[in-house]
């Protein structure tokens, strides 16, 4: 196999194949990507207000969620939505496109270990904060879009950026139900022509690409939190930073 990596004619027949199969896998593994970490916002940001909440039945939801996706490997769960969730369309002949199925894949998964993120963030905000709010007649979804929320943002930003990497890496077990991303094109191309060693070192480049920027910015936001003041003196008395 190391002798084959220094193989010239496997190097240009990798090269012929990058249009056919690494372009369309990389822009599906993108696309994914977006679309799942969009999804993976959202449910974030749901479950972590209701598990902040005062009222008992939305926590207990909450956590049902999070402990049982964070619980549960992603493979299973991928393998669970391609195929049981074609049986409620089963009468009709409808089958979920491979595009959905990795959204919801990373989304879901990736959403409950963002709630944690928005969760602990609502955590770190002062008490005061929510009664000030509440004293100006704000509800509880007005404060935390008004007051809470947008003083988080500073302090979950790199374990967010953590997420955004970790969803990019996971997109590869698409691969296992033909998701059209780039794993599923390695594997094609490299089983059919035994290339192994040119397939997925090719691979695990356009990955690189994709994931390095990523980790330099979460890497960057985390010493830039670092170096925030915790609090800050106005006339003589100590106030938290914004």
């Amino acid at each position: 196999m190391i002798k084959g990596l220094f193989d010239g004619k496997r190097w240009l027949a990798l090269w012929k194949a990058i249009p056919e199969y690494y372009v369309p896998g990389f822009i599906m593994t993108l696309k994914i990507s977006l679309v799942g970490l969009a999804v993976a916002l959202v449910l974030g940001v749901i479950f972590g207000m209701l598990s902040t909440m005062k009222f008992r039945p939305a926590k207990f939801l909450s956590r049902i969620y999070v402990e049982f996706i964070q619980n549960t490997p992603l493979a299973l769960q991928v393998m669970f939505y391609y195929s049981v969730l074609p049986m409620l369309f089963s009468s009709s002949g409808f089958r979920i496109p491979k595009f959905a199925l990795g959204v919801i894949g990373v989304g879901v998964y990736h959403g409950a270990y963002i709630s944690e993120v928005i969760r602990t963030g609502i955590e770190a905000i002062p008490k005061g904060q929510s009664e000030a709010a509440a004293s100006q007649g704000f509800n509880y979804l007005q404060t935390m879009r008004y007051v809470i929320l947008p003083q988080t943002i500073k302090i979950i930003m790199p374990p967010l950026a953590n997420q955004a990497l970790n969803l990019v890496k996971n997109t590869s077990i698409l691969a296992m139900v033909a998701g059209m991303d780039l794993m599923y094109y390695t594997d094609s191309w490299g089983s059919d022509r035994g290339f192994f060693a040119q397939a997925y070192f090719t691979s695990a480049v356009l990955y690189f690409v994709i994931c390095f920027p990523l980790a330099r910015l979460a890497r960057y936001l985390e010493i830039r939190s670092m170096r925030l003041p915790a609090s800050k003196k106005i006339n003589g008395k100590e106030d938290a930073a914004c």
